[in-house]
């Protein structure tokens, strides 16, 4: 592991659609998405646990802007890989936010079948640009511009998961909170990678970690 520098995070404050619309620069269409999304939402996450019911109420900066953020770290990125795709965080949100965009698609890696009943469903009815995949992501071959990951296993395990996009040039953006630290230190023990971590502009105790390279630890 090198440069790997926590910085100081400098979040903006999101409340609702127009604060993250302002932020985020989110057009109508963008918004009506979002918000459909958000419904869907709040009627799988009673039949199935998606994210945590407390966080539905704060959609717009919990789960809409932590995930929009990413946006600005790889601008140029065309086709981006979420594993553990599960509540289609950050991929979902950033499929809608690209909708427009020609060649932009998102491959959806969730391993859970009826996960994956979710955001077909979610694919379906909002017309994304989206592939749905029912599979482990160590499992697939996919060249991909970005890998990326929220709430989806810790780092060493992680970057075992994100290995196969990563080996094929991949940049790795995987959103953490606090225990970063922790998280970066215990990864070591099995990979020897090179990263950066930066903050997160959704939420003060975030942190997003970008892997640039990756291979296996050297033994002692």
């Amino acid at each position: 592991m090198s440069d790997v520098k926590p910085l100081e995070p400098a979040p903006q404050a999101v409340t609702d659609a127009e604060s993250f619309a302002a932020i985020a620069g989110a057009g109508p269409e963008s918004l009506r998405d979002l918000e459909r999304y958000r419904e869907l939402l709040a009627e799988w996450n009673e039949k199935m646990n998606l994210v945590g019911a407390s966080t539905l109420d704060a959609f717009w900066s919990r789960h809409a802007w932590d995930s929009a953020q990413l946006l600005d770290l790889a601008p140029d990125a065309k086709v981006w890989a979420d594993l553990g795709a599960g509540a289609g965080l950050p991929g979902v949100v950033l499929a809608i936010l690209r909708k427009s965009d020609l060649g932009f698609h998102v491959h959806l890696v969730e391993s859970m079948a009826k996960r994956c009943r979710f955001l077909q469903v979610v694919v379906d009815e909002l017309a994304l640009s989206a592939t749905v995949h029912n599979a482990r992501a160590e499992d697939l071959s996919l060249a991909v511009d970005i890998v990326t990951a929220r709430a989806c296993a810790p780092l060493h395990r992680l970057l075992g998961y994100a290995k196969p996009f990563l080996k094929q040039g991949a940049t790795g953006l995987f959103l953490k909170g606090q225990d970063v630290a922790s998280e970066l230190e215990e990864a070591t023990r099995f990979w020897d990678y090179e990263a950066d971590v930066l903050p997160s502009r959704s939420d003060p105790r975030g942190r997003i970690v970008r892997v640039r390279r990756l291979g296996r630890a050297r033994k002692a």
